[in-house]
């Protein structure tokens, strides 16, 4: 367990924030308009994938928070 906050947890936070914010602007203006004519059920189900994806990655961003390693530790 640490003892001291570490320069990671900030960056981290605020990195997290704007990716997601890159993420929501770039399916906003892109997906938005490819979709729009489809019934809205197939809207809803791309919307929840989509919504879905960016946590893929957020379980190795979270170990690098913590332990300043990519992969979780032994």
């Amino acid at each position: 367990m640490r003892e001291q906050p570490t320069w990671r947890i900030p960056v981290g936070i605020l990195s997290l924030l704007a990716g997601l914010i890159v993420y929501a602007i770039l399916i906003a203006r892109y997906v938005g308009d490819w979709i729009v004519g489809w019934p809205s059920w197939a809207q809803l189900v791309v919307y929840v994938v989509l919504g879905l994806i960016w946590l893929l990655p957020l379980k190795r961003f979270l170990i690098w928070m913590e332990t300043g390693r990519w992969s979780p530790p032994g």
